[in-house]
């Protein structure tokens, strides 16, 4: 049915058309999808077309273990005095020179055993010798003990500044220490050093260590834990330490 011109609908018609182009829809759409390539070319192959491939996979660089402090423990000393020779000449315990190490010194089976970090810088020809073994002395003097039966041993070979000390835990320098302590067999044992706990087997969640259990043997040895003795220089330091172990001695005397 043709729509006369310039009659109400043929207006409205027209009306609608415009606001449908000014909104921008020129074109007649429809709900049902339409196939736009033919069967033939939707097949065509694609092997003109780059396929994806996999990223390879990059592995990283394999990172080296660390040597074992101290070596192989089935090649140990059994036996005090082989330790102490091997303390020296061992080239896991430290890659310098030998000549600059310091020896352990003292008996087997000694009252008390003295064990410091390191050996100081002054030490020249045995452990303890210089300034803080001058200090020292004097400490067991006033303790009562008797050098002659004490035992003095380091955790390191030579004094190393700002050693790793998280480092040489993981890679066995607690067991150098305990089969060292179990060899000596001292009654009693004073730590001195901050970085020695946890060497013992130590959690900083738990109580301060007072004793500690080496070899096979179920026997603990009483530990008294101390500042170094670089820190023990300041006169509160001293007080303290004198406090504690007067109270330490008593229970062990006890």
């Amino acid at each position: 049915m043709e729509v006369p011109p310039n009659t109400p609908l043929s207006r409205d018609i027209s009306g609608a058309l415009a606001w449908w182009r000014d909104a921008g829809v020129d074109c007649t759409f429809a709900d049902a999808p339409n196939v736009w390539l033919s069967p033939a070319a939707a097949e065509t192959p694609t092997a003109d077309i780059p396929q994806s491939r996999p990223m390879p996979v990059i592995k990283a660089p394999a990172v080296p273990e660390k040597p074992r402090f101290g070596g192989d423990h089935a090649t140990w000393p059994q036996d005090l005095a082989g330790f102490q020779t091997w303390w020296m000449t061992e080239t896991s315990l430290d890659h310098g020179s030998s000549a600059q190490r310091i020896a352990p010194r003292g008996r087997y089976g000694a009252d008390l055993l003295i064990l410091v970090e390191q050996p100081e810088v002054m030490d020249n020809e045995s452990l303890l010798s210089g300034p803080q073994g001058k200090m020292l002395s004097a400490m067991l003097a006033a303790m009562g003990v008797s050098e002659e039966n004490t035992y003095f041993a380091s955790l390191l070979t030579r004094h190393t500044p700002m050693p790793d000390w998280q480092g040489l835990q993981q890679t066995g320098l607690g067991d150098v220490l305990r089969h060292h302590l179990a060899l000596a067999a001292p009654k009693r044992i004073i730590a001195f050093g901050g970085a020695i706990p946890s060497l013992l087997g130590h959690a900083p969640s738990q109580s301060l260590l007072t004793s500690v259990k080496i070899g096979d043997n179920d026997h603990a040895i009483p530990l008294f834990s101390a500042l170094s003795l670089d820190a023990l220089q300041r006169a509160k330091a001293k007080e303290g330490l004198w406090r504690r172990w007067l109270e330490w001695s008593g229970t062990i005397a006890a």
